[in-house]
This record gives structure tokens, sequence and C-alpha cells, in this order.
């Protein structure tokens, strides 16, 4: 299996180029529509990409100190971190001076080169809190080629009159017209599909039976002492920056997929702290033993979702990219997952009104919904390699391929026609 990997980088601006790289990443994501994205494309590798200015009036709520603008570029891609960052700054040099001549301390010209351009971003790394991977195990190429054999197959069924034919002798006709393409011959191996780890999740589950009375007096000491103390968010989407949403809501819905970038400032005092690094590494083990099927906590629709602390843990960060609206995105998670949303958000500032960790907060739909859009933010330059492709499509696609050339009976012929 393929691993899937994240990158994140903030990188110092300098005080005297902020507006000429805003004008940059303008210029960028014009170009993301014409030869950049082929550009994007050539590496191979890189499922999303985005890149956008941090600033200190980027959070909505005040930080606990003085910011400087940062450049933060996110990656999911393929493979190794160096190979990656090595493949970036090889394909996109000019790109990435253009970009990093803007930051601090970039390397002159006359020093430039694969390996100082490389050294210079892995500088400005910072470490990833939690990374769910919506489709794990599956390489960009795999997903390109599983989309290619499903729209061949598609192709070859609906040019044919099947009256009569039963569901089993189709998917044989399909096997053989697959067969006599050397195009897809690597469609004869099976895929690996990771699996839930039954035996891991009944470690958690003993564990946390285990810890159960300590963490339910944690619970009770964060409501009594914390919770009820919280400043909480009862602003309505009227009350919100209209120009700033308006922004946001130009770059959303022009393609099957969006993005959201989200800014945050975590509450003062280790309690905080220690309790969202302890739902971090409960979330890690869901996502690595639980959630490998498509689904975040029930979601069908995110394809890569991250989260980061930052400035000394002071400052959150999330990205995710998903199927569907901005509205039906949060809308599903307060349906299928408030629970989580709201015991890990909660650990921010001015979220909704918090009972018990996991009550109230993302159940609060008006104000949750205001909140997530007031600490929203720009993302300036956004990229997915697979725009018309779904979670649910590439999933289904790795199916198709895998049942082609298993010996099906008639039933399960017709649940895999089914998936055309």
């Amino acid at each position: 299996m393929i691993r899937q990997n994240p990158l994140t980088l903030l990188t110092p601006v300098r005080t005297d180029c902020v507006e000429k790289l805003n004008i940059i990443l303008e210029k960028f994501k014009v170009g993301l529509n014409a030869s950049l994205n082929e550009r994007f494309n050539k590496l191979g590798t890189l499922h999303y990409a985005r890149w956008f200015i941090l600033r200190e009036d980027s959070f909505r709520d005040k930080t606990a100190m003085p910011l400087q603008e940062r450049l933060v570029f996110s990656s999911n891609f393929d493979g190794e971190i160096d190979e990656h960052v090595k493949d970036l700054v090889t394909i996109f040099p000019e790109y990435f001076d253009e970009l990093y001549e803007c930051c601090e301390d970039y390397p002159k010209a006359e020093i430039r080169n694969t390996e100082s351009r490389k050294n210079y971003l892995l500088k400005w790394k910072v470490p990833i809190t939690a990374f769910y991977v919506g489709a794990p195990g599956r390489s960009l190429k795999q997903i390109q080629q599983e989309d290619a054999l499903k729209n061949y197959i598609w192709n070859f069924i609906n040019k044919n009159n099947w009256n009569g034919t039963s569901a089993l002798q189709i998917q044989k006709a399909i096997r053989q017209h697959v067969d006599e393409n050397p195009e897809f011959e690597w469609s004869k191996k099976q895929a690996p599909v990771k699996k839930i780890n039954w035996p891991g999740l009944a470690v958690m589950t003993l564990i946390i039976i285990i810890l159960s009375p300590v963490l339910i007096t944690w619970v009770l000491y964060l409501h009594f002492f914390h919770e009820r103390r919280d400043t909480n968010c009862y602003d309505k989407r009227s009350q919100l920056n209209d120009d700033l949403v308006r922004r946001l809501e130009m770059d959303e819905d022009l393609f099957n997929q969006n993005q959201f970038t989200q800014v945050l400032v975590m509450k003062p005092g280790p309690v905080r702290l220690v309790t969202v690094q302890a739902l971090m590494l409960f979330s890690r083990t869901l996502i690595k033993n639980l959630f490998v099927k498509g689904k975040l906590m029930g979601i069908p629709t995110i394809h890569f979702a991250r989260w980061v602390l930052i400035d000394n843990n002071k400052h959150m960060m999330f990205f995710s990219n998903f199927d569907g609206s901005w509205n039906q995105y949060l809308c599903d998670f307060i349906d299928k997952s408030g629970w989580g949303l709201t015991s890990i958000f909660s650990n921010t500032k001015n979220f909704p009104k918090t009972n018990f960790v996991f009550t109230g907060g993302a159940y609060d739909e008006e104000h949750f919904l205001a909140w997530s859009r007031g600490t929203q933010i720009l993302t300036q330059v956004w990229y997915s390699a697979y725009h018309h492709l779904s979670i649910k499509n590439i999933i289904n696609n790795t199916s198709i391929r895998n049942e082609l050339r298993k010996n099906l009976s008639e039933k399960k012929a017709q649940l895999f026609l089914k998936r055309f």
C-alpha cells in the first residue's frame, strides 16, 4: 500500500513583501486554470495543495502574542516528504523562487539549486497533530487508473444490447473486453484495501474502560471549573463580516469538491492543552483503526483533513478537502459527529457553549455555523488533482477493479453492475 502523507509549511514573510506576495498568489490562482495546473499534474503524486498568508488579523479572536505574516503551504501527497519537496522544487523552481523570495532568508540566486531550495522549505515544516485520509492506501496513480477503467467499462456496457443476458455473463464479457486492452494489464492485480483493526479497537476500548474513573473526573472538572466560565459564541450569520463571507463564497462550489481552512486561538492553560492533545490521540487511534472505509465519524465526503497546533500550541489550524457544499459538509458533521467537533473545538476561544465536553457546542447549529464561517479564512491558491471524483467514486472504483476478476454469484454480479 502507498502511504499518503501531509506536509504543512509556515514560512515567515518579509515585512516589505506582503502586498507583493498577495499579487503573486492571485496570479497563481488564475494560473491554476491554465499552465500551472498542468505543471501540478506532472508531479503524479500530489492529491491536493493550498497556499495562503496567515496574519494576526486572520484570527477572529485575539491572539496571545503578536504575529508576523507567514506563508502557509499545505499538501497531501504519496510517498516520503523529502522526495515530495524535492519534486516540487524540481518541477516548479521559478514558481517557488517567486513565492519564497518574499520570505525571510530564502537562498540567494547564486546558491539556489534543488538541494538548497528543498532544505529551506523543510526548515519550516510543522508537525501534524492529527491526519485523516478518506481513501487510505490509494495513490494518485491508482485513483486515476481505476477511474479510467470504470469509464472504459461504462462505455462498453452502453455500446451493447444486453437483453436476455444474465449479470454473470455480462461481468465475464466485461472482463474479456478489459483483458483485450493491454492498457489495463495492471487491473489483473487485486488492489489492497485497508481493513478495520478490531484487535486495536479492542485494546483502545479496554484502556478507556480502565481509565474511565479518571476520564469522568476530568470531564466533570472541565465543566464546573472551565466550561461554566467560558466566553461563548452567540454570533449569527447576519453579524459576520459580509465582505469576507462574500469572498469565501466566491471560491466555493466551482467544482464538485470544496476546501475549508480554519484558524483558531486555543483557550489558555495546561488543562485545555492536555484535553485537546488527549482527544487528538484518541482521534489518531480511531483514524488508524476504524475510519478506513471512506467515512470519518460517519461522514462519507472527506478526502483529507488535518489538525495542526502551531505557535507553541497557542493556535490551531484545520484544513479539509471535501465533496459537496460548505453548508452540507458542516451539517453532516453536526448530524453525525457533533460530539467529536464539540470535544475538540470547544478548547478554542469563543466556541458555542459546551457542556461536559461532548454536548452543546456544535449541536447549537445556528451559532456553530456562524462560528465556523467566522473562523474560516480565505485560501488564496487551491489545487485538486481530481475535482470530478468524490470519495464514494474513488472507493467504488476500487471495488469495480477487485470484483471484475472474482467468480461472482448471479446476485453479486448484479450488485457489481449496479456500481456503474
